[in-house]
């Protein structure tokens, strides 16, 4: 197979992880047969620098013409950076809203799960990890509180700021179908995440999940609401399969399922759109206090490449090959500082990268 691959290294740790994700790739193609051609491009912080702006028109388009984009990460500390002294739309953070809403990408897919191997690294008790877990947080990427109308204005004296969050039965629909086809794949166990005691965006919400699941009859429905979602997680993490719910829900509460797996730093993620086109991303920042100390965890950019190779391509088997690579390392006892434990031995960003690749078969 030939594939284009857009490469958005981005901010701070974001070169280093995509380096040694890119290595991952290159080692697969070269042992199953395949030919993949890399374009980089320039989204975040580094683009205001070059740019002016964190994300252009012809970087866009360029993404779009790829199969598949793989991104770093974009940003810089918020409370001393040049790139946040400006309007909110010229923001690096600016640009990977604009670059998902480009893209047509409406699906974010987090698997959480917790290795056998780095169960001494889940901040949880032994008691509530049980056998682990395994799930997935579909969250809906386009839609809600982010893309809504924002604007602060001062009345009388006071200033006001609204948010305005906006959800059509459309936008949910699309979602759903996707949160259920996965369970399909999965153990068949949506829990749809909301707040319908309080929204009315979260009772259509609610609703609209209520009718597609009728076209899965297999699949179990439950509906949480998502101050009980964010208790359970930590209470019995291993009663969810796939967790649907709406964007700034997802957002917390995928950051939130990624701690407990031992560190942000393996949490991977998709997200997808009607096609094969689709951007695949760590789920963590960019880290900037780190950045050049080959010390990140570049574990779930390469397990984010491994969701390209399977949702993207539909290269399943090229995909195991990478996750098992990375199971087998950790299980050889080498751990980043993020996920070290007694006994293990620490390596650096490039060393991971190199053991993962050094396991592929």
């Amino acid at each position: 197979m030939e594939c284009k691959i857009a490469l958005i290294p981005g901010d701070g740790i974001g070169p280093e992880i995509v380096r040694e994700a890119k290595k991952v790739l290159d080692r697969t193609a070269e042992i199953y047969g395949h030919t993949f051609h890399y374009e980089t491009l320039l989204m975040g912080g580094c683009s205001i620098d070059a740019y002016g702006e964190p994300l252009t028109e012809e970087t866009l388009a360029k993404a779009k013409a790829s199969d598949a984009v793989l991104l770093g990460a974009v940003g810089g500390n918020v409370g001393n950076s040049r790139w946040y002294d400006v309007a909110p739309n010229l923001r690096p953070e600016a640009g990977l809203l604009k670059i998902r809403k480009g893209l047509g990408l409406f699906a974010n897919i987090r698997p959480a799960m917790l290795y056998d191997e780095l169960k001494a690294a889940c901040p949880l008790k032994e008691s509530i990890i049980g056998d682990g877990f395994d799930m997935v947080i579909m969250r809906e990427l386009t839609g809600g509180l982010y893309f809504g109308e924002h604007k602060t204005e001062e009345i009388d004296g006071i200033r006001k700021s609204t948010d305005v969050l906006v959800y059509d039965e459309n936008e949910i629909r699309r979602i759903a179908i996707k949160a259920f086809d996965i369970a399909m794949k999965r153990r068949k166990v949506v829990t749809s995440v909301d707040k319908a005691n309080v929204l009315d965006s979260s009772r259509l919400w609610r609703a609209v999940v209520n009718e597609v699941a009728k076209d899965y009859p297999e699949v179990t429905l439950n509906h949480m609401l998502v101050d009980n979602c964010a208790m359970q997680l930590v209470m019995n993490p291993g009663q969810f399969d796939v967790i649907l719910t709406e964007n700034m829900f997802g957002d917390i509460l995928s950051d939130e399922a990624s701690m407990i797996t031992g560190s942000i730093g393996m949490l991977s993620s998709a997200s997808l759109g009607a096609g094969k086109l689709g951007l695949y991303e760590p789920s963590h920042g960019s880290a900037p206090d780190i950045a050049g100390k080959d010390i990140a965890n570049p574990i779930a950019t390469i397990l984010s490449a491994a969701m390209l190779l399977r949702y993207s391509f539909d290269l399943d088997r090229e995909a195991d090959a990478i996750e098992a690579a990375v199971a087998k390392v950790l299980k050889d006892g080498y751990r980043t500082g993020d996920i070290m434990s007694d006994g293990c031995t620490k390596v650096g960003t490039t060393a991971m990268g190199d053991r993962i690749t050094e396991n592929l078969v």
